[in-house]
């Protein structure tokens, strides 16, 4: 289990405060390009638990925020086609850094710097509590999923595609 440290407030851990959302916080040792699989690893959570936030873009370069499983990908292709778009894309590490206003591998779903549709693993919903990005890499919090629901009117979808 990591140690736990302070660490300073985020925009996504304000937001939450003042919305009176009760979350845990595990901080871990970030490792590049380590993702979800690292931090369940490192934390001891089950990698299904653990949900990444994915800053995507549609076929207009409209951006929107996919919530996933840590050890899923998503498909684009059925993605693109429950949200009624032609084709969806992840978004360049700068260009996702821009809409979120986090670093790629620190993005959290709350306290974004632009307000961007929000589609979750409808699967998600149904755990009893997730760990998910505080807006700062190595820094995941742990929530009850219906959060996602409440506070950022995220659409449930089924676009999951298990990592090999």
């Amino acid at each position: 289990m990591a140690k736990k440290t302070q660490v300073s407030e985020t925009p996504a851990t304000t937001l939450l405060r003042q919305q009176g959302v009760a979350f845990t916080e595990y901080v871990y040792h970030y490792q590049e390009h380590g993702g979800a699989r690292h931090s369940a690893d490192e934390l001891g959570l089950d990698p299904f638990t653990v949900v990444k936030t994915l800053i995507m873009q549609d076929q207009d370069a409209k951006p929107l925020v996919v919530l996933m499983h840590g050890n899923c990908k998503v498909s684009t292709k059925n993605l693109a086609r429950q949200i009624g778009v032609k084709s969806v894309e992840p978004c360049a590490p700068e260009v996702a850094n821009r809409h979120s206003g986090y670093l790629v591998g620190g993005t959290s779903p709350f306290g974004t710097r632009r307000q961007m549709p929000v589609y979750v693993e409808e699967t998600i919903l149904a755990l009893p509590r997730i760990a998910i990005n505080g807006g700062r890499r190595g820094y995941l919090l742990g929530i009850d999923p219906q959060v996602c629901r409440q506070l950022l009117g995220a659409t449930p979808v089924q676009c999951a595609l298990q990592e090999r």
